[in-house]
């Protein structure tokens, strides 16, 4: 199959003529070896044992060759790491080598490699990535505060929507669809379980717990829900819950696998906006891990059927993954724009905005998402009290829907069908 060119090769087209060494991040089956071959003139793959026993003993030696140098799950060999940053000390030229890595290391580097290694986040495909639809609505544009024409027309539908939450954007399983492709998240979630937590250094004593945390994070997508709601719901029935020192080693140990992917409550410096709370909101990497883990598919989810744990929330669990869908769209785009993502939720909850780009200068984008083709003012109530706020610190007001068209109503908020978002 032809290279599916990303939205990060525009960051790495960027970066590589001017710095000497960029990794790769991200949870597997994300796409980085792809990318990072195409640009590789010598390729080392350290999940190879053999190459790996080479490395081990020799971690110099995989410097030499042509340039660019791949060290390919670096994060198995992190002496890999210190002798890159030693060749980039003595002088190594712009775009001479690549790291990837799926993981952080059990062991780390004894140097972090800032102002040495420069790393980038990848993450699943994003919904432009995936050609649902031609974006015309530009996070990069929306970033400058110039209030861009908002317009375009889409034919996808809420099915089309569902269908890519439970179709996954690991570019290796776009090729595939019903029990093959279940088969695949399946194994995905079972290697994390059965593999991925004893190589970081954690064994799994009571495989069952972790499997039901994992649930109970899913069905938490696109909330804060607390550890203790979070533990309950993985243990329903039991008086005897597990102590924070058996689970909390769980999100840990997948967060360094970028299996949990939160996005950061918004803490705002140069407007005070009262009583924010601190709670990251829970999501996965892929809303269709989400949905394997809770057993639902496309006739499910539109049927509004729930499942999995029992984690409050507002609103259908089918919403709560589009959300996390749109999230991973919007945290791709505002990456490529040199944005960070954010939340905003107040004390209580009376006000929230589901996602807050922000630019280096902290002037922002509010991002509501809401599963329908319609907008009505109860639905922008939010942003136009963040406007209130926030005054020309608030560089636009976007919703993001499942309708067919891009607009922007009388009060100035954008109107975008998720599809017509773009970098």
């Amino acid at each position: 199959m032809p290279y599916l060119r990303r939205v990060v090769d525009d960051e790495l087209d960027e970066l590589a003529p001017s710095l000497p060494a960029i990794a790769l991040e991200g949870a597997k089956g994300v796409g980085k070896t792809e990318t990072a071959l195409q640009r590789a003139a010598t390729v080392h793959r350290l999940d190879d044992p053999a190459q790996r026993a080479i490395a081990q003993a020799a971690p110099d030696r995989l410097l030499d060759g042509p340039r660019p140098v791949l060290l390919d799950e670096w994060q198995r060999v992190p002496p890999v790491w210190d002798g890159v940053r030693r060749a980039v000390d003595a002088g190594a030229e712009p775009g001479a080598f690549l790291l990837t890595g799926s993981a952080s290391p059990v062991h780390p580097p004894t140097h972090s490699g800032a102002a040495r290694v420069v790393t980038v986040r990848m993450r699943p495909l994003s919904l432009a990535e995936r050609g649902l639809a031609e974006p015309t609505v530009s996070v990069r544009a929306l970033l400058t505060g110039a209030r861009p024409d908002v317009r375009g027309a889409t034919d996808a539908s809420l099915a089309d929507y569902t269908r890519e939450i439970v179709g996954s954007g690991f570019p290796g399983l776009r090729h595939l669809s019903g029990r093959p492709l279940r088969a695949q998240l399946d194994g995905y979630l079972r290697r994390i379980v059965d593999a991925d937590f004893p190589e970081m250094g954690r064994d799994v004593r009571r495989p069952q717990l972790l499997r039901r945390w994992m649930a109970a994070y899913a069905a938490a997508t696109a909330t804060s829900a607390s550890y203790e709601t979070l533990r309950d719901a993985a243990t329903p029935g039991e008086a005897d819950k597990p102590a924070r020192t058996t689970t909390a080693p769980y999100r840990d140990v997948l967060e360094r696998l970028w299996i949990v992917d939160p996005v950061p409550a918004w803490a705002p410096t140069r407007n005070a906006v009262a009583r924010l709370t601190r709670s990251p909101k829970h999501h996965l990497a892929d809303p269709a891990l989400a949905a394997r883990l809770l057993g639902v598919g496309e006739d499910a989810l539109l049927s509004g059927q729930d499942a999995g744990p029992p984690v409050p929330r507002d609103g259908t669990l089918l919403g709560h993954l589009f959300e996390s869908l749109v999230a991973l769209s919007v945290r791709v785009y505002a990456q490529a724009a040199e944005a960070g993502v954010g939340h905003l939720r107040t004390a209580g909850g009376k006000q929230e905005v589901d996602l807050i780009v922000e630019r280096d200068d902290r002037r922002v984008v509010a991002v509501e998402v809401k599963l329908s083709g319609f907008v009505g003012d109860r639905d922008v109530r939010h942003l136009l009290w963040l406007r209130d706020r926030l005054g020309d610190d608030l560089l636009d007001a976007v919703v993001v829907t499942t309708g067919p068209q891009a607009y922007r109503r009388p009060d100035g908020v954008a109107v975008v069908p998720a599809a017509l978002l773009g970098p």
